[in-house]
């Protein structure tokens, strides 16, 4: 099924100062923002900015300080005028609404979390939780009830009567997050929401969001300058640079195909083995399907393929086990099914499983690891020397960076 689209942005452009065609003009022939803003007195925030977001996607938009990724996900809800270009949320133009209709999509549709997370310390947790449907006008019965909902999603329900300062600086944002939960937006923009956080509880807080989004299924558009911090939690990334975007894609294809020398030196530095996954580095596995095939059949196809061992499936291609070469001789000399003979102790990883998680595991392991979907059907295998080429990769592409900080 095609994905539904939840927002789109056309052209949407922002500059601040009176002389903005004329700043324009120098964007087109690549002037840098300085340059600009020296010529005309005028700051490009966001120039041409074309994106879509498609409905329960976590979409992050990162850069360096000044890249126009804040003011980008301000104009999405209009707390910033538009120069022009436009937003549409579920085919609407909201650079077209009204005041009125603007405010009805704010409270219904939207909200945003803040890297401030903007507590009222004199208000208890719960009461914390239940100030944007207080000021919608909900009942106090039902806004406690979506108040404890979202606290209780969030872990925090135990602390509901507690007060901000009597929490750390991670669970108060999980208050912030909680309490935009609580209005059941469709959408959640996170300007910089864990940059204030120490990296343990960023971590964790990622972790919460990623957990969170399990349950939810919002769709999130999460604004950062961690590079890092995109690459765990993004389904896609745009990157800014001068308030235009270089480039959109996943994590992997950002660092596997960079679009320009800009985003190449941008990723040079990240980890490969921390970013890629199972799925990135796993083979076609090699099978027998033990519903249909008996011990012939699997030795003629270990022939063929010249393996000593095939993984067993059923008809579903549900993983079921691994059959060796031996035990299939077995079978065929016994009379027994193939069911009987397999072993039924494979070490097994989901898609998403990183390359240095995977290390661990295959290290020790007599056959490849099995990829499983949720359901437990197999998506392919990885050998121990996918792995470790991907390492390898790494290690390159470190050694490649130190000779080249020493040649200079």
């Amino acid at each position: 099924m095609k994905d539904l689209i939840k927002v789109r942005v056309e052209h949407l452009t922002k500059v601040f100062g009176k002389r903005q065609q004329q700043a324009l003009e120098l964007v087109k022939k690549n002037e840098a923002k300085t340059t600009i803003l020296e010529k005309t007195g005028a700051t490009v925030g966001v120039y041409d900015a074309n994106f879509e977001v498609n409905e329960g996607e976590i979409f992050v938009i990162m850069g360096l300080s000044g890249s126009g990724k804040s003011t980008l996900v301000r104009l999405i809800n209009r707390l910033i005028e538009p120069s022009y270009g436009d937003v549409f949320i579920d085919g609407e133009d909201i650079a077209k609404m009204d005041k009125e209709a603007l405010r009805d999509i704010r409270r219904h549709k939207i909200n945003m979390v803040f890297q401030n997370f903007g507590l009222f310390p004199h208000r208890t947790i719960l009461e914390n939780t239940e100030y944007g449907l207080e000021v919608r006008g909900v009942p106090k019965e039902e806004r406690t009830v979506k108040a404890e909902q979202a606290l209780a999603n969030s872990g925090l329900l135990s602390f509901k009567d507690q007060y901000p300062d009597q929490l750390s600086g991670g669970m108060q944002q999980r208050v912030g997050l909680s309490r935009a939960l609580a209005n059941d937006p469709e959408i959640l923009l996170m300007d910089e929401a864990f940059s204030a956080l120490d990296p343990l509880i960023r971590r964790e807080m990622q972790d919460e969001l990623l957990e969170l989004q399990s349950k939810v299924q919002k769709t999130i558009i999460f604004i950062t300058h961690d590079l890092n911090e995109a690459l765990r939690i993004g389904d896609r990334i745009a990157l800014m640079k001068d308030g235009q975007i270089m480039q959109i894609g996943t994590g992997e294809e950002i660092l596997t195909n960079p679009a320009n020398e800009f985003v190449r030196e941008f990723v040079e530095d990240v980890d490969r083995s921390k970013v890629l996954t199972a799925a990135n580095i796993m083979v076609p596995a090699l099978t027998t399907n033990i519903e249909i095939d008996g011990p012939n059949v699997a030795l003629n196809r270990m022939r063929k393929e010249e393996v000593s061992m095939l993984l067993a499936t059923d008809k579903k291609r549900q993983l079921k086990g691994s059959l060796t070469a031996e035990s299939a001789l077995d079978a065929r000399k016994n009379g027994q099914a193939l069911k009987e003979v397999i072993d039924k102790n494979v070490k097994k990883v989901h898609p998403d499983t990183l390359v240095t998680d995977i290390f661990k595991l295959i290290y020790d392991s007599p056959t490849p690891l099995a990829v499983v979907d949720e359901q437990d059907r197999l998506m392919g295998v990885v050998i121990r020397g996918s792995v470790i080429e991907a390492l390898a990769d790494t290690e390159t592409s470190v050694n490649e960076k130190e000779g080249d900080v020493t040649n200079e």
